[in-house]
């Protein structure tokens, strides 16, 4: 659905995007991470074609966003991370604006007006100002008018900044239902919301692409970060020889305890942390060593972006960027 390929922006001697290259199949949700001044925005505004690229392709649908400018950006529907509102109009009339500005008229302007206020569920304040609604609100006006014109791509720059927790969550569901009928990226600081709402996950880090993959594949990729911390009724070589015996302990890292007790942090290479902390378990009360604490830690999406953002190794895209060919910026 969408292509990017060595995707590079220059502003004067500042490399804000450096060779990026992935592919966004059709139907899913994508979450795209990333610490301020990565390059996020920077790339959505590029593909949506607000932004020009010092070089590089990007292709929706199979129209270039350069070269066939309005043809591809009929397939994308796109929400700022500013909603561009104008607060004197109401939603209505600020949608019939848009929905023109679209090409649509007539009967079907009115038709997509009134299915995309259903969808967004703005009913109840449809003919009230835009300047008198809440944050929320306005937030789903900016969606309403993204998804005005039936786009296949609908392009979404932190859709829940400034947002309370219920508006949040009112929010997030609204996107997993417009992932059934479109395909959905989102740029957001909130880690737990994109593990909790997208299917696959792009991380970039100083304007390079830094993992692309599931949620669950990306806590794969880095397994040495599940642990086990424990506290034991020992000393430090009987809890030593206990551990021993167990081949998935790959490292021990001791911290200090009042005596008689022992601490120590188990980094483990195993998948299920679970299962290797019921076999700790099982060899403490089996050498007859009292356990006062045994707390298992499975890599999260916090530990796997921190990992990748602040100097871990690059993770190769998925899938694997297309060969190069340079477009001209327009």
């Amino acid at each position: 659905m969408i292509k990017v390929e060595h995707l590079t922006k220059y502003y004067g001697d500042f490399l804000a995007v450096d060779d990026l290259s992935f592919e966004i199949q059709e139907g899913q949700v994508y979450g795209f991470l990333g610490p301020n001044g990565a390059g996020k925005s920077t790339t959505m505004n590029i593909m949506t074609g607000c932004l020009s690229a010092t070089s590089g392709k990007v292709e929706i649908g199979g129209y270039d966003i350069f070269e066939d400018p309005q043809k591809a950006k009929k397939l994308i529907g796109y929400l700022p991370e500013q909603p561009p509102l104008y607060m004197n109009e109401t939603p209505l009339e600020y949608l019939e604006f848009v929905g023109q500005a679209k090409g649509l008229k007539g009967e079907e302007l009115h038709r997509q007006i009134r299915q995309v206020v259903e969808q967004v569920r703005i009913g109840n304040v449809a003919n009230r100002r835009i300047s008198a609604l809440s944050k929320g609100y306005k937030q789903r006006v900016g969606i309403a008018q993204a998804l005005l014109g039936n786009p296949r791509v609908i392009i979404l720059d932190e859709p829940t900044v400034g947002l309370d927790p219920l508006q949040i969550i009112e929010i997030r569901d609204l996107i997993k239902e417009l992932g059934k009928d479109h395909t959905v990226i989102l740029s957001s600081h909130i880690l737990s919301e994109v593990q909790a709402i997208c299917s696959r996950i792009l991380i970039i880090a100083h304007g390079k692409l830094v993992a692309f993959d599931t949620p669950d594949r990306l806590e794969q990729s880095l397994l040495s970060q599940n642990q086990i911390t424990l506290t034991a009724k020992a000393d430090r070589e009987e809890v030593r020889a206990i551990l021993k015996p167990l081949d998935q302990v790959a490292g021990l890292d001791w911290e200090e305890r009042e005596k008689p007790f022992t601490g120590v942090r188990i980094t483990t290479g195993q998948k299920d942390v679970y299962a290797l902390a019921a076999q700790v378990f099982s060899a403490f009360a089996d050498a007859r060593k009292p356990l006062v604490e045994l707390t298992p830690k499975k890599a999260s999406l916090e530990d796997i972006f921190i990992e990748l953002t602040e100097g871990g190794e690059m993770a190769p895209p998925d899938p694997a960027p297309s060969p190069e060919k340079e477009a001209d910026p327009q």
